[in-house]
């Protein structure tokens, strides 16, 4: 997934004293005021518009707290740290953001979405929310009647400057409430929730990184006119028509190797201290699996929630992964940091080099067998010889069905057939001399 659609131009200032020095002051003294238990309704204020969002809070305090996002049928959960006798802090789990917001006299909550990257800096991203409301754009009672049903897939056309990457929106419509994903080349948006008013429709998502909002209007011939919005970074003004046949480009072909090569050659260093190369012994004979990720980037997330317990299933057929970090800052320090986290969180048991800086172009500079770099994440399946097999670019997460099946499914099938296949010599050679007698 692109990383500017989702890094928001929050007020990027350092939290670390903040944090912590409210930590210790909420340790000594007990908050006065705690979120209520239940259902919840926030708006972000984007410029000059507003994203709703929904979520959950379980637990009378912050020790025993769960604080849930709420998005259609997704959930995603994160811990509540009190700060101060009215005030809490939620980081957005491997996310490097957080909530950070004020318990009013009145119940209601009012903060701000924050990025904790050192060194970045920019506007911040204001939100209230109310208690007891579970609607997310429309108050019960006050729909009005559709004026078509927007079930179906659709192909969108974006206008920007900028190159933009294709996409198509599977929509599902009951009523007046609106689901559905919005697919791009890179990845998807995960799960959206909105409404049908008349000839207008709405859609949003927030599960931790930059909130993003679909808007806009139902045409007299059946198309749909609207905007794009990603947090604070950017909007674009979209037009889409229904096509139950479009198709987004074979993400198995937009990533290759050049002419001339087999093979990727590379060495990062590793969280752990050590340097991670394909050359190493551990790697010798076996299938790897070599994924190309960022702990800033949700669609990484997703794919690490597939390929982790993956992993942990399959890890003894003579097969070896790695997660290969691009993150917001240039440091290993930080990179142990995020990195570490994520491994923490998502139980990873593969190795995890640092990158350098998400950047597309360092990316391709840093693994220059590549014919170019598109998308995190982009997975690259090695076979026991060492060779190059395939590579997929992007990921396409649960929400997106059938495609996440499919690729689940020919995911699964390859790895088979390059896990059968006989270890090259030299490989069964070294690990008779490893393991004398067997």
């Amino acid at each position: 997934m692109n990383i500017h659609n989702y890094l928001t131009k929050a007020k990027y200032l350092s939290l670390g004293l903040l944090i912590s020095g409210a930590t210790l002051a909420a340790d000594k003294n007990p908050p006065s005021k705690f979120i209520k238990e239940g259902v919840w309704r926030g708006v972000f204020t984007v410029s000059e518009s507003q994203v709703p969002f929904n979520f959950e809070l379980k637990g009378k305090d912050a020790e025993h707290a769960v604080f849930t996002l709420i998005n259609g049928s997704r959930r995603d959960n994160f811990h509540v740290k009190a700060i101060g006798k009215d005030s809490v802090y939620i980081k957005m789990n491997t996310y490097d953001a957080a909530l950070v917001a004020k318990i009013e006299d009145d119940g209601k909550i009012s903060g701000e979405y924050r990025s904790l990257v050192p060194g970045f800096r920019g506007n911040s991203l204001p939100f209230t929310a109310e208690y007891g409301k579970s609607y997310r754009f429309v108050e019960p009672g006050k729909d009005v009647a559709p004026k078509a049903d927007l079930s179906g897939k659709w192909e969108i056309k974006t206008y920007s400057k900028e190159a933009v990457p294709a996409s198509i929106a599977i929509l599902k419509q009951k009523g007046n409430k609106l689901t559905g994903v919005v697919m791009t080349v890179v990845g998807d948006n995960r799960e959206l929730e909105g409404t049908v008013q008349g000839d207008e429709f709405a859609l949003s998502g927030f599960t931790g990184p930059s909130p993003f909002i679909i808007k806009g209007k139902i045409n007299a011939d059946g198309s749909i006119s609207g905007e794009e919005g990603f947090g604070i970074y950017k909007n674009l003004k979209f037009d889409a028509a229904k096509n139950e046949t479009v198709e987004l480009p074979d993400p198995y072909k937009l990533t290759f190797l050049k002419e001339g090569y087999k093979k990727l050659d590379f060495s990062f260093p590793g969280i752990d201290g050590k340097a991670v190369s394909l050359s190493d012994n551990k790697y010798k004979g076996k299938v790897v699996i070599v994924e190309i990720i960022g702990t800033w980037c949700p669609n990484c997330t997703d794919q690490t929630v597939f390929l982790s317990p993956w992993f942990n299933k399959n890890r003894n057929r003579g097969v070896e992964a790695i997660a290969i970090g691009f993150e917001q800052k240039d440091s290993l320090d930080y990179a142990k940091y995020t990195l570490g986290k994520l491994k923490e969180k998502y139980a990873i048991n593969y190795d995890i080099a640092f990158g350098g800086l998400a950047d597309k172009k360092l990316v391709a500079q840093k693994l220059p067998a590549l014919n170019k770099f598109i998308a995190f994440p982009t997975t690259i399946i090695i076979d026991r010889n060492g060779d190059v097999r395939e590579i997929y670019t992007g990921y396409t997460g649960t929400v997106t069905g059938k495609y996440h099946k499919d690729y689940e499914k020919k995911f699964n099938q390859l790895l088979d057939k390059l896990i059968a296949e006989p270890a090259p010599e030299s490989a069964a050679v070294k690990d008779t001399a490893l393991h004398p007698g067997n």
